[in-house]
């Protein structure tokens, strides 16, 4: 008896690694586009070192509110000369929502993060970005940036959302689909930006579900692109072309530290959303979605991966290596696939207090896949084949005493287990409620006990 964890991926091997070349980029000329693409991992895993010598120490929690974030950020920002810090708009609550510069280029790039208040990979990814710029402005990375480009950066759109870790903003509306009617001041001054700088290029950073898979895959997607539609039909025109060999880019350069957990979001057109708007007011954009990764549950390894993500695409911007990605880079990638459960206790025999048993199989999910803690039963019954789990549990042989308080208690007949009921048994040896215990699940994650 055993529990396997069997989506969560494998650390990548050692010698995929040192076949990445550490040497500084090359800027003088762009390669050709049969060799983008190990360029483009290139420069991810280069990212990755990178952000490795210069991560900042704050949010080390995926969890943290508007004060915490620019008391981080701002002494950043403000003891670099070549960053420029301005407030833009204040939210729902009045809280600032600013905006960082940098470079004085001819590419703008507009960033925006945490317009979903609970979605903050994003924020932290930028935070060791601006970080990086304002230690090391000589790098000379650095430097062909500030000549090439104008990144302005919105590090956290919806303050009032992330005070209390919620996708929406303080009217209960989420921004992310309030691009039509701008019922937010949000919504208001993301679009007023756009407005005003003309950016050519867009980055949407997002988080999604941690039980999101990569197509029909065993495998949880650690990481999901969208190059959105402009329309309906899904047309590709030169601006959406350009986030696809954008997107490509992002891919390659993730592929050092998610691997093959990679996919493609949901491309329906949705004419509420910012990222579909970007790409019909002509800027070019590219949706980022960080998902799950094994023992990341603060999704400090998927920091440094959006790390890499944007190191890696704005420098194929400055450089013109964009236009060389290889947009079937993107286009293979398969699409987000369906929910993955939390948990799948199988084979073994569920024992009801009144002494009823029977072979059935349970699904699990926990309130938060990331911190398991209370957990319920979404499905009972032969399970084999319907779905993918995070984590199973093989209870083959053995027997599942449901405990009463976790069963539904309203009919006088005995007590029933329902889909919705917390998820609270023990699995013993035998049928016999004083038998040998192996494992435990009072309301939360499994525990071994033999």
């Amino acid at each position: 008896m055993r529990i396997s964890s069997t989506l969560l991926p494998a650390v990548l091997t050692a010698c995929c690694l040192l076949a990445l070349s550490c040497a500084p980029p090359e800027h003088a000329a762009a390669p050709g586009p049969t060799a983008g693409g190990e360029a483009f991992r290139e420069a991810g895993a280069r990212a990755g070192e990178l952000h490795d010598r210069i991560r900042h120490e704050a949010l080390e929690e995926r969890i943290f509110t508007h004060a915490d974030l620019w008391g981080a950020l701002e002494p950043v920002v403000d003891g670099a000369t070549h960053l420029e810090r301005e407030e833009v708009a204040r939210s729902v609550h009045d809280r600032p929502i600013y905006t960082v510069r940098y470079g004085t280029g001819p590419a703008t790039v507009l960033l925006w993060s945490q317009m979903h208040g609970d979605e903050s990979t994003g924020t932290r990814a930028l935070l060791d970005l601006l970080h990086w710029l304002a230690q090391e402005p000589d790098d000379p990375q650095a430097v062909l940036w500030a000549e090439r480009l104008t990144i302005v950066a919105v590090p956290m759109l919806n303050p009032d959302g992330a005070e209390r870790f919620e996708r929406r903003n303080a009217l209960g509306i989420d921004v992310n689909r309030d691009a039509r009617t701008l019922a937010t001041p949000e919504g208001r001054i993301l679009r007023e930006l756009q407005r005003e700088l003309q950016p050519a290029w867009g980055f949407n950073l997002h988080d999604q579900s941690a039980r999101i898979r990569v197509g029909r895959e065993d495998r949880i997607a650690a990481v999901s692109l969208l190059a959105p539609p402009y329309d309906h039909d899904r047309s590709v025109n030169p601006v959406r072309l350009r986030a696809m060999k954008l997107a490509a880019v992002m891919r390659d350069a993730v592929e050092p530290h998610v691997g093959g957990h990679i996919s493609q979001y949901d491309d329906s057109y949705n004419p509420r959303a910012f990222g579909d708007g970007m790409q019909r007011w002509g800027t070019s954009t590219v949706l980022l979605e960080a998902g799950a990764w094994r023992d990341d549950d603060e999704k400090r390894h998927l920091r440094k991966t959006y790390f890499a993500a944007l190191v890696a695409a704005l420098d194929a911007i400055a450089t013109g290596r964009v236009e060389h990605a290889d947009t079937a880079r993107y286009r293979d990638l398969p699409f987000n696939g369906p929910l993955a459960r939390d948990l799948w206790v199988r084979g073994g025999t569920i024992v009801l207090p009144d002494g009823h048993s029977y072979r059935a199989d349970l699904a699990v999910n926990y309130d938060d896949p990331l911190r398991p803690a209370e957990a319920s039963i979404v499905d009972v019954g032969d399970l084999e084949g319907m779905f993918a789990a995070r984590d199973t549990l093989d209870a083959d042989g053995a027997y599942l005493h449901l405990e009463r308080d976790g069963l539904s208690e309203d009919d006088p007949a005995g007590p029933s287990l329902e889909v919705g009921n917390p998820a609270r048994f023990t699995v013993r040896q035998a049928r016999d409620p004083v038998s040998p215990t192996l494992w435990r699940v009072m309301n939360g994650p499994p525990e071994r006990l033999r």
